[in-house]
């Protein structure tokens, strides 16, 4: 789909090779998805959903909890042979959860789950490990996929690569910043939870030489996006290493490195969505997921996508 002259186009995604303009950059997001889900036993008996966020130290954790204001601080629930306790609790439904012994990503891959998103109405198996993953993830620290990114298989990959597209990787950790709704009647007044991100000197010297050279900088998935937008400074030179960002990208936002964006149909009411309606017009992204629903298309994690040029 062109934004310059609002033309919108069906392609397949194996297309890209042919479609995009050779010496384009395309920036992927290889966050990995943890096994952030855990399910605890509280003092009554009742089993209770954790969906961990952000490791603070090697024993506290942010996390989610469904019906969190019914939860208290000192509450304490088990872990398989893992005891946590509620620390304290904020207004936009996270807690802080402390547990008496560490844990790491070796113990989330015993007794952890993949955190596939609610409407998938079923426990997550063994094949989710794999299948909720990019090719090229790497990085774990992720409770969600960046969906735009399992298009992409190895062979597609090549292709690009073979047609003259350059490829770079940065990392976002996806969490609540992404994937929870506005609920705020006033766009301006929804806060976004902060969420971490990283570039390494390779990624940023690759980004950077290519705007120099007038190449346009294709980011993958909204994460890329955000991350690429919290670390470009005002000179033009990337942030490298470990950053934090907030970042609430929503219409009459100024982007300053992004050219094109592949994603995903995203929900009504989510900050992705508003993220997509800034990079490419209002009434074009309406127009762009009336035709999506008219021509069948699938929406979400596991649905279609499209490439806004």
């Amino acid at each position: 789909m062109k934004r310059q002259n609002r033309r919108l186009d069906h392609l397949m995604v194996n297309d890209l090779p042919s479609v995009l303009e050779k010496g384009t950059l395309m920036v992927f997001n290889n966050s990995r998805v943890r096994r952030a889900r855990l399910y605890g036993l509280s003092e009554t008996g009742a089993k209770t959903e954790f969906l961990l966020l952000k490791k603070l130290d090697d024993r506290c954790w942010q996390a989610l909890t469904k019906r969190a204001k019914r939860r208290k601080p000192g509450s304490r629930y088990v872990f398989d042979d893992r005891e946590a306790e509620i620390v304290s609790l904020t207004d936009g439904g996270e807690l802080l959860l402390r547990f008496e012994l560490p844990i790491d990503e070796a113990w989330l891959d015993i007794h952890g789950h993949i955190p596939l998103p609610p409407y998938i109405k079923r426990e997550d198996s063994k094949l989710d490990v794999e299948r909720y993953q990019t090719v090229y993830a790497k990085e774990s620290g992720s409770a969600a996929a960046p969906t735009a990114g399992l298009h992409f298989t190895e062979a597609l990959l090549a292709g690009l690569e073979k047609a003259g597209i350059e490829s770079t990787f940065i990392t976002l950790h996806v969490g609540a910043g992404t994937f929870l709704p506005v609920r705020s009647e006033n766009i301006e007044d929804h806060i976004m939870h902060e969420e971490i991100y990283s570039i390494d000197d390779d990624a940023a010297g690759k980004i950077e030489k290519a705007r120099a050279e007038g190449r346009k900088i294709l980011a993958v998935g909204t994460t890329s996006v955000r991350c690429l937008e919290s670390a470009i400074g005002e000179n033009g030179i990337l942030k490298r290493g470990e950053g934090s960002t907030s970042i609430f990208i929503y219409p009459d936002y100024n982007f300053k490195i992004v050219d094109a964006l592949f994603t995903n149909f995203h929900t009504p009411g989510s900050t992705l969505l508003m993220l997509v309606a800034a990079f490419a017009g209002f009434d074009f992204i309406l127009e762009t997921y009336k035709e999506a629903v008219r021509e069948g298309y699938r929406f979400f994690s596991y649905g279609d996508a499209c490439l806004i040029l």
